[in-house]
């Protein structure tokens, strides 16, 4: 089967001077290739500063990366002009660590949803609003919530609703970058079983950005390890767990204040 996701040797340099005269030149990705099966979870797990974010930019194709390839559905997305990578986006979807500042204030939850319907302009204002409706039962939001803006809501219900938003364009990928890290146990809990039936019913896949191994155990069929802008290593999830062979992952491993026992089982401590 054909990966939906490939990256090869990415590279993301950011040139000397960006910041100061003085700032010498900086790889946020020096080298990083992986692959997604569809279908399927890459938890991506890196301390801060690794070059995570840096790669769920390039793969929604918010960032240029400086060279390599990002190989989506059989397309080379890397090197796509502009007007091709708008074209591009709707199938690959990012949700963020807050949802409170990814959020328009201003926005009711209808409005929030809706608006990636509008902007394609396929729909009429009813049809817009059923579609909203019904991913709000899809992300078991209650219609009561349509007419309340984000600072009325909960932080999982936000959560929820920008999880809608993402879907609202029916995508192939979701990169979910730390996506559950903002929410207190109880709620991630419910937010990654959420994410877990999602896949089952719609077919997505999932790239999953954490720096926190007992969740990234919990949803990921395959995990990879970033430190210093590369993939260290990288294989299925209980092998990266039984047996992590870079210091790097074993650092991590042993920073994670809650982990699973058995494996597969996330454990509140």
């Amino acid at each position: 089967m054909q990966p939906l996701l490939q990256v090869e040797n990415l590279v993301k340099s950011y040139a000397a001077g960006r910041f100061t005269n003085t700032t010498p030149a900086f790889a946020a990705l020096d080298g990083v290739s992986l692959s997604i099966q569809p279908q399927s979870t890459l938890a991506l797990v890196g301390e801060s500063g690794s070059g995570k974010s840096t790669l769920a930019f390039c793969v929604a194709c918010l960032e240029v990366p400086t060279s390599g390839s990002i190989w989506f559905e059989g397309a080379n997305i890397a090197v796509l002009e502009e007007k091709q990578r708008r074209k591009v986006r709707p199938r690959i979807q990012l949700v963020f660590q807050d949802p409170a500042n990814s959020l328009n204030p201003r926005w009711t939850a209808l409005e929030i949803v809706g608006e990636p319907l509008l902007v394609q302009r396929q729909f009429t204002q009813q049809e817009r609003t059923d579609k909203v409706f019904a991913l709000f039962e899809r992300v078991a939001l209650p219609l009561k919530i349509a007419e309340r803006k984000p600072d009325e809501l909960s932080g999982g219900q936000k959560q929820r609703l920008a999880i809608a938003r993402a879907l609202a364009l029916e995508p192939k990928l979701l990169v979910l970058d730390e996506a559950l890290s903002a929410l207190d146990c109880s709620v991630q809990a419910q937010i990654s079983n959420l994410l877990v039936e999602l896949q089952n019913s719609l077919g997505l896949t999932y790239l999953f950005i954490t720096h926190d191994f007992a969740m990234a155990s919990h949803l990921a069929d395959q995990i990879a390890v970033m430190h210093r802008g590369r993939i260290v290593e990288c294989g299925p999830a209980a092998d990266i767990l039984r047996a992590p062979s870079h210091e790097a992952t074993r650092s991590l491993l042993a920073a994670t204040p809650r982990f699973l026992d058995p494996p597969g089982a996330l454990v509140n401590g």
